[in-house]
């Protein structure tokens, strides 16, 4: 039978050259390329927005790269993405392993534990483990969930009702190992890998302290630990950014807003008029009061244009008028003739 402390399948930890993953909006990261033997502790950092948690998603099979290639465990990625989801974990990814705060500590631990041992291991373990007699299987989950705890660091007898306690009454740093151990629970034996995201969020200093030792504890037993980090920690054996990989047009698009009245102004300017373009362009940008001043004007600016706009509109479309009625009274007069 599978243990939590099985080792995992031969061959290298992680392994990925020349990685990225493009969606809707452009690329969410592209061009990584590292090496991490089994057992290392992998810091993933990046600014927000940068494809740190893509990056945790695509090395454990749960998204499809768009060009480069990876190995997991000597799984080939994207062709063995199936398999090698079944031996790697993830914790605290935020949309795919939410918590559910109104469920309790036990009620996540079995849960993961029965989707783990019907779904997380290969065909053969589980027809075995469906021919076990109902209170077997419940022991063994029951011994499962006990190891991934320990492993974790988080013991129920702290807990406020110890298993019976409910997410929502967990601590940030609780909530995190909670995570770490359902992650460990999911599939029979010790994983592979194992991806956590914003490892450090919401963490205090000592709190941070013991997110680094835990993972690293975790490294240091053969899994290999893939962690999103604000910023690196000195015991992460290697780091990797996602800061510079990231689609450059996208990083620079300008979030929509509504145009103010320099903004208008500057788009009424005519097309060919590329002189006041590069003059406007070349000049110094104001500062303080002048700045209020020339916002000011350009408002006023703007206001006297479209006021200036909309009279005209107006005496054309009297002038439209004025012609319809002219030309129905000359075609009366020409019917009153025929």
């Amino acid at each position: 039978m599978s243990r939590q402390g099985d080792g995992p399948p031969p061959g290298p930890g992680v392994v990925a050259r020349g990685l990225g993953v493009k969606g809707p909006r452009g690329w969410a990261f592209r061009d990584v390329t590292f090496e991490a033997e089994p057992g290392a502790l992998v810091a993933v950092t990046g600014p927000s927005g940068s494809g740190r948690t893509a990056l945790l998603l695509t090395l454990t099979g749960r998204m499809r790269p768009a060009e480069g290639s990876a190995r997991v465990a000597g799984l080939a990625l994207p062709k063995r993405m199936a398999e090698v989801r079944r031996v790697t974990g993830v914790a605290h990814v935020p949309g795919v392993t939410d918590l559910d705060p109104a469920l309790t500590v036990a009620e996540h631990l079995r849960e993961r534990a029965l989707v783990g041992r019907r779904y997380g291991g290969p065909a053969a373990d589980v027809v075995r483990g469906l021919l076990r007699s109902p209170r077997a299987r419940a022991a063994g989950d029951a011994a499962r969930a006990e190891e991934a705890l320990r492993t974790a660091g988080l013991d129920p007898a702290d807990l406020p009702k110890g298993g019976r306690t409910a997410v929502r009454d967990l601590s940030r740093a609780q909530e995190l190992r909670l995570s770490v151990a359902l992650a460990l629970l999911g599939r029979p034996g010790r994983p592979a890998a194992v991806a956590v995201d914003d490892a450090d969020l919401g963490l205090s200093a000592d709190e941070r302290e013991d997110a680094v030792a835990l993972l690293s504890s975790l490294a240091a037993s053969g899994t290999t630990v893939l962690a999103a980090f604000r910023e690196a920690p000195p015991e992460a054996g290697l780091v990797v950014s996602t800061a510079a990989h990231g689609d450059p047009d996208r990083e620079r698009a300008p979030q929509a807003s509504r145009p103010g009245p320099l903004a208008r102004l500057t788009r009424r300017r005519a097309p060919g008029d590329r002189g006041a373009d590069a003059a406007a362009d070349a000049a110094p940008a104001p500062s303080g009061r002048a700045a209020d001043a020339e916002t000011a004007a350009g408002a006023a600016e703007d206001k006297d244009t479209e006021a200036a706009e909309d009279k005209a509109a107006e005496d054309e479309e009297r002038a439209g008028e004025a012609r319809t009625a002219e030309e129905d009274a000359d075609a009366h007069a020409a019917t009153g003739r025929a």
